[in-house]
């Protein structure tokens, strides 16, 4: 191989950043307010079949007028382009996590060094980390970086995959349907893999389920190579290129605010389709006798397309950080996102300008020498004091990556509110079987003894008196004895559970932590089946995360207008969802008869005393008044 040949003919399509910038808008959307920006996670998809079409496009291009591909000049200029921001991040990061958050230590060595070797996403998954359980313990700052990883395997096989299909397969169109063949391969192993009611996480980060965005952005390039498209169109094929242009991106902009990430048709088939919208967008952008590059060329796409490596970067981080501070997220919905976007945009220019650019372009062979001339005559300038402080963020964060094989799993698996939520999940498990079969037996009849009885039962034998003090009468704790209760709910529920089945002996409790609605449904729908469904139903989620319209319904009609509903709505002040949330229910009331609203916020809002320090979880007198709520809704009318 010689020396690196310009390619002839090759031209920067400023439109894909164009496309960049709307995909990156839809992540961070995502990111900062999932549950309002439902569809933004496929920004992730456009990222990849630009990806795809460009790489391919340009190795095309490469070997037609080369008959070679020179692979160390790829290889470098792809190590050049992507390590520097991301070792910078890793670092910084690092850095950051071992001086003021030392939580999250725990295994960051492994998130490191799997970021750095580009498997990060199998590392994901290998170790059962969820994309979508928002309301994690030690929320990683590095969980976005999946999508980077599945692109670095994709540079470091795809020049060689190239190379073996043009010169055993030779037609272009061929190959292209070979690899849109394979596409469909990735997009139905993923339908097969997918069940519902299950985490989608294993399919969201997988390689394999996830490669065919990149795959149909490769035969674009394989069927539609930039160099071969016409300058000049008549009329009407201008007409019909921005016609589809137009529908494409309308379709793209629909589904990337509605299409919910937990929807099944996501997972059979769906991503799959929008990468191909997203395929008819990129062609059609491609195309120089269309006018969609000009359309999605300008200042602020440029500014946001250029630095979408950066900025994706740095947004998880600045994120997580940011929010670990200011715990009244919910109560400033615009504000605070707001800033977070300052603050990702402020480190991403500093990273584009000081970092990426400079190291994208620097002569490494330079290094050593210059190096040698400093240490000869130490001369202290602005580019030295920069290094100097890049070389503390690295001590700094060397330090903290070795102390992460020393931690133990994470400590707060040893707070109150964790050992409470694990003693109490051990003892309702044990309580959960005699209390399905009693209600089985039941058949779901309320048992709950009449006011006359209640009232002679509480003068002559009370019980569960401590509850008195929260406002709950000693008639109503007797009517609680004998109520049987099917309540089913998150970690909230799980460390309220000893509490709420003192008062109510034949509740059966079904929580866990991290559950969401979408994963309750089928819960509900094996107690009717089973014939253990109570006639009073209590629920308690919304911690974890929120819920469509769609959702609800299903829920609701799994449990069966003939039930009545008590749902507690959600104080979660850490997380901007609460008020969506509570706003769903208030709503669903109206829709919903045999649905009661149960305001745990107001009361839990008035009171931080009430909680662990988390904010979220009540502590042992948090319990109480929750218990307390609860029978005030449920038997003291």
């Amino acid at each position: 191989m010689v020396g690196k040949k310009r390619l002839k003919n090759s031209r920067y399509i400023s439109g894909f950043d164009g496309l960049r910038a709307i995909g990156l808008i839809g992540v961070i959307l995502y990111h900062l307010m999932p549950y309002t920006f439902t569809g933004g996670y496929l920004g992730v998809p456009i990222f990849m079949v630009v990806s795809g079409y460009l790489i391919t496009d340009l190795l095309v291009q490469e070997w037609q007028q080369n008959n070679w591909v020179n692979l160390k000049s790829f290889y470098v200029r792809r190590i050049k382009r992507l390590y520097p921001g991301l070792l910078t991040m890793l670092l910084a990061t690092s850095a950051y996590i071992t001086l003021f958050q030392r939580q999250l230590l725990y295994q960051l060595h492994e998130m490191v060094i799997t970021n750095i070797l580009y498997v990060y996403n199998w590392w994901q998954i290998g170790h059962g980390q969820s994309y979508f359980d928002r309301f994690a313990n030690n929320e990683s700052p590095f969980t976005h970086l999946w999508t980077l990883s599945i692109e670095g395997q994709f540079y470091l096989v795809w020049p060689f995959v190239v190379v073996a299909l043009i010169v055993g397969i030779k037609k272009k169109n061929r190959i292209a349907q070979i690899l849109l063949g394979l596409s469909v391969v990735s997009a139905v192993w993923m339908a097969i893999l997918y069940q519902p009611g299950a985490d989608p996480s294993r399919l969201y980060y997988g390689t394999d389920t996830r490669v065919f965005s990149i795959l149909l952005g490769a035969a674009t390039a394989f069927a539609w190579p930039s160099t071969a498209l016409k300058q000049k169109v008549v009329a009407q094929q201008r007409l019909l290129l921005d016609g589809v242009g137009l529908i494409s991106a309308a379709l793209l902009l629909v589904l990337m605010f509605n299409l919910d990430a937990e929807n099944v048709w996501v997972y059979r088939g769906g991503m799959w389709l929008f990468s191909v919208i997203v395929c008819l967008l990129v062609a059609v952008v491609a195309h120089p006798g269309s006018d969609w590059n000009r359309v999605l060329t300008n200042p602020v796409f440029n500014w946001l397309g250029k630095r979408s490596y950066g900025i994706y970067l740095y947004q998880f981080p600045v994120m997580i950080f940011f929010e670990s501070y200011f715990k009244n997220i919910a109560d400033h919905p615009i504000l605070y996102p707001v800033i977070e976007v300052a603050i990702i945009f402020g480190i991403t220019e500093l990273s584009y300008r000081l970092i990426e650019q400079p190291l994208a372009h620097y002569q490494y062979a330079k290094l050593w020498g210059q190096f040698r001339q400093f240490w000869a005559h130490p001369k202290w300038n602005r580019k030295v004091g920069f290094m100097t402080g890049l070389s503390l963020i690295g001590l700094i964060a060397l330090v903290g990556l070795m102390q992460a094989p020393s931690q133990a799993a994470p400590n707060t698996h040893k707070s109150a509110l964790a050992v409470n939520i694990q003693k109490n999940k051990k003892a309702n498990a044990k309580k959960k079987a005699a209390l399905i079969a009693k209600a089985k037996k039941a058949k779901g009849k309320t048992q709950t003894p009449t006011d006359q009885a209640a009232e002679a039962a509480a003068k002559k034998n009370p019980v569960n008196q401590e509850f008195e003090k929260y406002g709950v009468t000693q008639v109503a704790l007797q009517k609680a004895q004998k109520l049987p209760v099917t309540a089913i709910g998150d970690s909230v529920l799980l460390d309220a559970s000893e509490s709420l089945q003192q008062v109510f002996p034949n509740m059966i409790v079904d929580a866990a932590v991290g559950r969401q609605l979408y994963k309750s449904t089928p819960i509900i729908k094996d107690y009717v089946q089973k014939g253990a469904m109570s006639s009073t139903v209590l629920i308690s989620l919304g911690t974890n995360g929120s819920f469509t319209a769609e959702q609800l319904n299903q829920f609701m009609t799994a449990i069966g207008s003939q039930r009545q509903v008590y749902w507690l709505n959600t104080f979660v002040p850490t997380r901007p969802w609460q008020n969506d949330v509570n706003e769903m229910l208030k709503g669903a009331v109206k829709k919903y008869p045999n649905l009661t609203v149960i305001d745990w916020y107001g009361q839990a809002s008035k009171h931080g005393d009430w909680f662990y320090q988390d904010q979220v979880h009540p502590n042992p007198t948090g319990v109480k008044e929750y218990t307390a709520i609860v029978a005030k809704a449920l038997v003291q009318k």
